[in-house]
């Protein structure tokens, strides 16, 4: 048996709160260990967007609240 990396867990995706009722126009998030996988929820087996802790942060302190 050799060692190598463990299997990879799979992402456990979410939508935001602000998301709307009608769940035709939405995004998908799910950390990862290196930050954060963005999705189409349309799409889920579409391409992602893969940002780090780091530029999530940023993204999440950039976005208005109201």
């Amino acid at each position: 048996m050799s060692a190598g990396q463990p299997p990879a867990r799979k992402p456990k995706w979410f939508k935001s709160s602000y998301s709307g009722g009608n769940t035709t126009e939405c995004l998908e998030a799910a950390y990862t260990p290196g930050g954060v996988l963005i999705r189409d929820s349309k799409r889920p087996s579409g391409p992602r967007l893969e940002l780090s802790r780091r530029a999530w942060a940023q993204f999440i302190a950039d976005v208005p609240t109201s």
